[in-house]
């Protein structure tokens, strides 16, 4: 029988419970796999609380992220056999031991990346990936700045941007996580427990600003990250850690140079099987170059997802964390 963590009810860390799940065969396009690593991510927490609403209605099984090795094949898969390593960044249900995935949300884990590094960076190095390549196109003429720059995503797209040439300012909470940013391709990181970062961010551009803000913080970094734009620069938010921006005026993007603004998620990007191998075989190749390094910085068994999630909610975590099946 296969473990997972099943939620009955949203709220706190404390509804993530394991239980004893009875698995199906693979069905018609699904490849069954054996999970080595899971990776936890700030949007596991936003379908825990509801923020997010899970397709599946509850009770459900939370996480997106994880790498194992093909037990079973379904009819009609031809892209995986038995034996094959493989990771995934989208599919909903990663929080278990054993589970079914459709064929078409996996990708083949090259030789020489581990299956614990793979589940440490699907989600979050795809979604470098994409900030970095698609979204805003970075390049050495661009200076930019990326809040938690300390978080999973941040560590690996510090690294990533200075690979491109670009300039590289991030925010961070304590002197540890600066210390950490600073070694994974920062070259200029503030603390926004210390410092104004809108002021910073002007005294470090020459009062020019960033051509493009990333943001996982939300609420508590709006309308600041504004601020710290050149005109015609680009705010990106992919993220709520520190809860929703409030709904405002598109006004306010006239006042501020006539900026622009998204709102992406890696699920837009991924969404069909060329653009997700696309995706994929450049994080693969940016990490097989060694220009990116993915470091597993924390590690939990599965059944305490829920000490991960209240570790991750109140910052004590940095970088990567893997749950262990």
């Amino acid at each position: 029988m296969a473990q997972a963590i099943v939620i009955r009810e949203l709220g706190g860390p404390e509804v993530l419970k394991m239980e004893g799940v009875t698995l199906a065969p693979p069905g018609p396009g699904e490849v069954q796999i054996r999970q080595v690593a899971i990776g936890l991510n700030f949007i596991d927490v936003y379908f825990r609380t509801g923020l997010y609403k899970s397709a599946k209605g509850l009770p459900f099984v939370p996480g997106k992220e994880g790498a194992g090795i093909v037990t079973a094949v379904g009819d009609g898969v031809g892209l995986f056999s038995v034996g094959d390593r493989v990771a995934y960044a989208s599919a909903d249900g990663a929080y278990a031991s054993e589970r079914n995935v459709d064929a078409s949300q996996l990708v083949r884990v090259p030789e020489g990346i581990s299956l614990e590094t793979a589940a440490a960076m699907m989600l979050k190095g795809m979604t470098a990936q994409y900030l970095l390549n698609q979204t805003f196109k970075v390049g050495p003429e661009t200076t930019l700045l990326f809040h938690a720059a300390a978080g999973g995503v941040g560590l690996i797209a510090g690294q990533w941007a200075k690979a491109l040439g670009a300039t590289v300012i991030g925010t961070a909470g304590s002197q540890e996580k600066i210390e950490l940013a600073l070694a994974h391709g920062y070259d200029h990181v503030i603390n926004y427990n210390a410092e104004n970062f809108v002021d910073r961010v002007k005294e470090l551009t020459g009062g020019r600003g960033v051509d493009v803000v990333y943001d996982s913080v939300g609420r508590d970094t709006f309308p600041g990250s504004l601020d710290c734009i050149r005109p015609r620069g680009m705010w990106v938010s992919f993220g709520n850690s520190s809860g929703p921006v409030d709904a405002f005026s598109i006004g306010i993007l006239a006042q501020k140079g006539s900026l622009f603004a998204t709102r992406p998620t890696l699920f837009g990007y991924i969404a069909t099987r060329p653009a997700l191998e696309a995706c994929a075989n450049s994080l693969f190749d940016v990490v097989q170059s060694n220009k990116v390094r993915i470091n597993i910085n924390q590690t939990y068994p599965l059944a305490e997802a829920g000490r991960a999630h209240t570790d991750l909610e109140t910052r004590k975590t940095s970088g990567t964390t893997l749950l262990i099946p």
